[in-house]
């Protein structure tokens, strides 16, 4: 079962599902809704539409660059089947799955770090203006 990926929006596209899309010069599109069929015929940019994988790539929110997506790409190689080679490749897959879900949180985390730091700041101001009511009479 071969899963592609939807031009516009980056998601799987499932076979039986979507639409396709064949230009005059034999270029192939798939999309995975009429949502990003449409958003394409209207000549939309996928880095400015804010709910698109490649928006979220371009500003900053994903990971745009890592070792990991090296794994992803499609090799169009036939291989001879080969139990103890499927496997590894099994075990690695699983491994590369791992290791790209743990950089994806650190991603995450280190891009709130920031906005933490700007709400905590602001929370001092906050108490440092307000700090009559805090304070017990005299």
């Amino acid at each position: 079962m071969r899963l592609e990926k939807c031009y516009f929006c980056s998601s799987t596209v499932y076979p039986g599902h979507g639409i396709q899309f064949v230009r005059n010069d034999n270029k192939i599109f798939k999309f995975c809704r009429a949502k990003c069929h449409k958003a394409f015929k209207k000549r939309r940019n996928p880095r400015k539409v804010r709910w698109t994988k490649a928006f979220r790539k371009s500003s900053g929110k994903e990971l745009a660059i890592d070792s990991t997506f090296e794994f992803e790409k499609n090799r169009n190689i036939p291989v001879k089947y080969n139990r103890q080679l499927w496997n590894k490749s099994m075990e690695a897959m699983k491994r590369v799955q791992e290791i790209k879900k743990k950089r994806q949180h650190q991603h995450i985390k280190n891009r709130l770090k920031a906005n933490k730091a700007l709400l905590k700041e602001a929370d001092y101001e906050e108490v440092q203006q307000n700090i009559h009511l805090i304070e017990e009479p005299k």
